[in-house]
């Protein structure tokens, strides 16, 4: 026994992993693996793929553009070193205007900084940040660098100047070399900040700039004491935080993650009337225009100097587009001072990976729960733009970046395959049905229930309606079965059944099921075409299947085969219609009461000698269209009380001769069945 049980268990379980497999072959199941495939691949490529981090560096991009220009903080100005002040050289003049002698020629006369530096110490500015590498001895000579050293010594405090780490990349290894300012200077370290921005893997600045630590080198003859508390490196700030220390301004220290909230893109200083030509500060007339005011435009202000010519070739890819590099500073310390430094929720890819699944998942199976597959589509369509909107609220307003270019990709290719997959499964799903429909309904019909794309499935869900039932059966087919070869019975079966289902069908009628020789059929079901027209179509169908049964007798006793004759039960009342059966095997049909006594009606037919009864429910709708003969009330096998029926002769107006005929051959038939089932006749009608 125990053997037997583990056998039954060996056998069950491949059956189980057929229909898994087998479901997973379906539409429905392909769409169930997509939503898995995109939900996984969304949180792999977020955790480990640089084209998911693209996506993302763009979006972020995008949103920036999306959001537009905002006013940049008016404590931080920009003198820019653009073309117009470039070409002041070209108007030098000892006598009328030698005050341009250091603009003369490019690279500068560390003069032109020193005077510049000068004049707006004088005018107020808080600090002077100056955004050109002065890593070399002037070319001018040591008068040149004497000149702006001395005015560091008198306001060094109140100035940075660039540093910058500097790759050379030789064929035995990548060498990097920090560049700081000209020892000359004698600056002190808090005085130096790096310019430096790492790109991200779109090649563009998002990042806040950082800073750099330099090793210290002791000597090593001095005093172990000295040696004990000497730091190991010096802290160089970065070019933003320099600035902000240098001009007494408090600030949150950003970290290795936090981003640019860049105000705009390339001049929007200058748009917002905050930049102002270099030579502006040396020409004594420009100093005292309507934009500067004698330097009042200076005052409490951060002045950066840097390069804004395009002949310059500082213009940085940053993540609101091309730019000065002093601009993408002045962007950094706007950042900063207005606390506004970006950062990513979650910065860990893997962990970011993780949540990114986590939501797809989520709305995958939400979607999942959706029958239609537009409504999903749509859905999914709405939950992208929410998150899209969501990603882009919290980077412009929140100062928080969270993974938007992904999931809002792969909800959308979510829904798309839902819609997809569900459309060919729906497609599937209306052929099949109309296959099946098709075998049992009339065409119009089928057509009908095919054109309710909202309701053709409710029509098989289990409802109550008022219907035509009607039972036909070949009279005496067991006893004719027992005398005649099967092959030519069921040949002649054939033939008969597809006469009268096509009938059926020709009237809009429904054929429920086969009963061996029976037929079970329906008028007004699942689809109404009105109570008497229900009606009216299964009398004519009746009246039909007498004439064409009376057709084949003649066709079979030409051909020397035993006739057919049939009896058929009409009623009409309420009945319950459903696709009912277990989940192995379900089919359309229709119960109760009304079916039932159909069915008697239709037995009734061998003990009252006639081919054709209607029930008094049918008779009471369309009397006036038909002609009967009263059978007067009976009783039903296994139903209380009695019911009046009626024989059918023919439509109001149409000869009746047919009737006759039919009755007086099927009262010969009935005979000789009787003589048959006693065993004096062996053969039929020989």
């Amino acid at each position: 026994m125990s053997t037997a049980r583990q056998n039954l268990g060996m056998d069950k379980q491949p059956r189980q992993w057929q229909k898994l497999w087998r479901w997973f072959l379906k539409p429905e199941g392909i769409g169930y693996l997509l939503v898995s495939f995109w939900a996984i691949g969304g949180g792999l490529a977020t955790a480990y793929l640089p084209v998911a981090r693209l996506m993302e560096k763009q979006t972020q991009s995008t949103f920036f553009s999306w959001r537009g220009a905002i006013e940049p903080p008016a404590e931080i100005v920009i003198l820019a070193i653009d073309e117009q002040s470039l070409s002041q050289g070209e108007f030098y003049d000892p006598e009328q205007r030698a005050f341009l002698e250091p603009l003369q020629s490019w690279p500068w006369q560390r003069a032109a900084y020193a005077q510049v530096i000068e004049q707006l110490m004088a005018a107020g500015a808080k600090v002077v940040a100056i955004d050109i590498l002065l890593d070399t001895p002037s070319i001018y000579g040591f008068e040149d660098d004497d000149r702006l050293q001395a005015t560091l010594d008198n306001y060094g405090d109140r100035v940075v100047l660039a540093a910058s780490l500097d790759f050379t990349d030789t064929q035995e290894a990548l060498i990097m070399q920090l560049l700081t300012p000209e020892e000359t200077y004698f600056l002190d370290y808090s005085s130096i900040g790096m310019v430096n921005f790492d790109k991200e893997i779109n090649q563009k600045i998002h990042r806040l700039g950082d800073g750099y630590d330099l090793p210290i080198f002791v000597d090593e003859s001095a005093e172990s004491e000295d040696l004990a508390n000497s730091p190991d490196s010096v802290r160089i700030l970065s070019f933003a935080e320099a600035t902000l220390s240098q001009a007494g301004i408090d600030y949150v220290p950003p970290s290795a993650n936090n981003y640019i909230y860049f105000f705009g893109p390339g001049n929007t200083w200058f748009e917002a009337g905050q930049q102002v030509p270099f030579f502006y500060v040396i020409d004594p007339q420009n100093w005292q225009n309507d934009i500067i005011r004698n330097g009042e435009f200076f005052r409490d202000k951060i002045v950066l100097i840097g390069a804004t010519a395009s002949s310059l070739q500082d213009i940085q890819f940053s993540a609101y587009g091309d730019m000065p590099g002093v601009e993408v500073h002045a962007n950094a310390i706007a950042t900063l001072m207005s606390n506004r430094a970006i950062a990513e929720v979650v910065p860990n890819r893997f962990q970011k990976g993780i949540a990114v699944l986590f939501l797809l998942m989520l709305v995958g199976i939400g979607l999942s729960q959706l029958k239609r597959p537009v409504i999903q589509f749509l859905v999914a369509l709405a939950i992208a733009l929410a998150w899209g909107i969501f990603g882009f609220t919290s980077l412009v307003y929140g100062n928080l970046i969270i993974a938007t270019a992904m999931p809002v990709t792969a909800i959308t290719l979510i829904g798309l395959s839902l819609m997809a997959t569900g459309a060919i499964a729906s497609q599937l799903e209306r052929l099949q049905l109309r296959r099946t429909l098709s075998r049992y309904m009339a065409e119009p019909i089928v057509q009908e229930i095919m054109n309710q794309p909202d309701d053709y499935r409710a029509l098989l869900i289990g409802r109550s309606q008022t219907a035509v039932v009607f039972f036909t059966d070949i009279r005496g087919f067991t006893t004719l079965l027992s005398k005649l070869p099967a092959r030519d019975i069921v040949q002649q079966l054939n033939q008969y059944l597809e006469v009268m289902v096509d009938i059926i069908l020709e009237n809009q009628g429904t054929v429920d099921k086969f009963i061996g020789d029976a037929i079970m059929a329906e008028f007004g079901s699942p689809v109404s075409q009105g109570e008497k027209t229900d009606v009216m179509n299964s009398l004519k169908a009746a009246l039909e299947m007498r004439s064409a049964l009376a057709n084949l007798r003649q066709e079979w006793k030409d051909n020397g085969k035993l006739p057919f004759f049939n009896g058929i039960g009409i009623n009409w009342g309420e009945v319950v219609v459903g696709d009912i059966g277990s989940p192995r095997r379900k089919e359309y049909a229709v119960i109760g009461d009304t079916v039932n006594v159909a069915s008697r009606v239709e037995g009734l037919t061998k003990e009252l000698g006639t081919d054709i009864l209607i029930t008094d429910s049918v008779y009471e709708l369309v009397k006036d269209e038909i002609e009967v003969v009263d059978m007067g009330d009976h009783l039903l096998r296994g139903r209380a009380g009695s019911i009046k029926l009626y024989g059918l002769v023919s439509l109001k107006g149409e000869d009746d001769q047919l009737f006759k005929q039919v009755q007086q051959e099927l009262k010969r038939h009935l005979s000789v069945l009787s003589l048959l089932r006693s065993g004096k006749f062996r053969t039929p009608y020989k």
